[in-house]
């Protein structure tokens, strides 16, 4: 589980934007296609159950994107 002094980037988008159809799920973020176009208007405590359910997925762990290529947004504080 995530604390408030957890770093994270801005967005999960590791730039690998394929939806997988059995899912509808983003096979590089792990987020659905609803969750990819508000996530700009998002406020974090909207975004804390995303990152909780990318964290168990795999998608992030530690704070860090978990993929193999690497987001190049920059890193906040939530």
């Amino acid at each position: 589980m995530s604390t408030s002094s957890t770093v994270r980037p801005l967005s999960p988008c590791v730039q690998i934007c394929q939806i997988e159809p059995s899912t509808s799920l983003c096979n590089g973020c792990g987020r659905t296609l609803d969750e990819i176009a508000v996530w700009g208007a998002m406020t974090e405590a909207e975004k804390a159950p995303v990152w909780e359910r990318l964290e168990s997925k795999g998608y992030v762990s530690d704070g860090h994107v978990s993929k193999d290529q690497v987001s190049k947004d920059q890193v906040s504080k939530d």
